[in-house]
């Protein structure tokens, strides 16, 4: 793998999330604007990459169109839901009165921390993409139709989420609907699932073992530091018993039928 190529994506992304950050302190107060940041810049390095890296060029246009799709469709999203409607994610919200006089320098480290995980999740990309082979594997076919399954699962998700939200009679309660049934974080599942596309795809190339920081720092995040124990404690504070009942009888992160409860 090009190293350079990784330091390349580190450096252009970071004065983007430092004019983001910018944006955040003096003209929108959103920190939303970091997560679009992110997903943008994903995007990007993913269609330079995909033009820059020494390999075939079948495999190169179509990681790049993988990477480039599930970063521009949850930029979108995000975008959509937290910054043209203006609700800021209520776990900033939350951070922002915990930490006080402190909040302000942790964002700045979050908006410009977002170049360097654009980086380090660029190098399962860098790793397919540098593939001399003008053949396709079945480990690499199989990644393929795991990605979508991730990113279709991931869209899903978020549309019956939002539709939910946008009911004002569902003011209060718990999405149960569709794939909130049976997980109480089904995008961050799917999101999960996408990333382990790469793992996949990467089966017998010298560099495989590299694709594992995908799945592995993203997983880790949302299971344990941005993902569920954020969401899941602003969830308890917003709909209280409503919302404990969906504990007791949903999974958190992997998919499964509910067990029985009294509403």
């Amino acid at each position: 793998m090009d190293w350079a190529l990784f330091l390349w994506a580190w450096l252009v992304t970071t004065p983007i999330m430092m004019g983001l950050w910018l944006a955040y302190r003096w003209y929108h107060r959103n920190a939303a604007l970091a997560d679009v940041g992110y997903c943008m810049g994903f995007g990007l390095v993913a269609i330079g990459l995909g033009l820059v890296t020494v390999g075939d060029v079948t495999h190169r246009i179509v990681v790049a169109v993988m990477g480039a799709g599930y970063a521009f469709r949850l930029g979108g999203y995000i975008f959509r839901a937290r910054i043209i409607n203006a609700t800021e994610d209520p776990r900033y919200q939350s951070l922002r009165e915990k930490l006080g006089g402190r909040a302000e320098w942790w964002f700045f480290v979050y908006f410009i921390g977002q170049g360097l995980a654009i980086a380090v999740l660029s190098v399962p990309l860098l790793v397919l993409m540098a593939n001399p082979e003008a053949t396709w594997s079945i480990w690499e076919m199989g990644g393929i139709l795991i990605w979508a399954i991730g990113v279709g699962g991931e869209t899903i998700a978020d549309g019956q989420l939002n539709r939910f939200r946008r009911q004002s009679s569902n003011r209060g309660k718990t999405c149960r609907e569709g794939l909130w049934r049976y997980s109480r974080h089904p995008n961050y599942f799917f999101e999960g699932v996408h990333w382990c596309a790469y793992v996949v795809m990467s089966v017998g190339l010298s560099d495989g073992w590299l694709t594992l920081v995908g799945p592995v720092l993203m997983i880790w995040a949302l299971l344990k530091v941005t993902g569920i124990p954020f969401a899941e404690a602003q969830a308890l504070a917003s709909r209280g018993d409503d919302y404990r009942d969906y504990q007791r009888t949903t999974n958190a992160f992997i998919p499964w039928f509910p067990k029985e409860a009294n509403r």
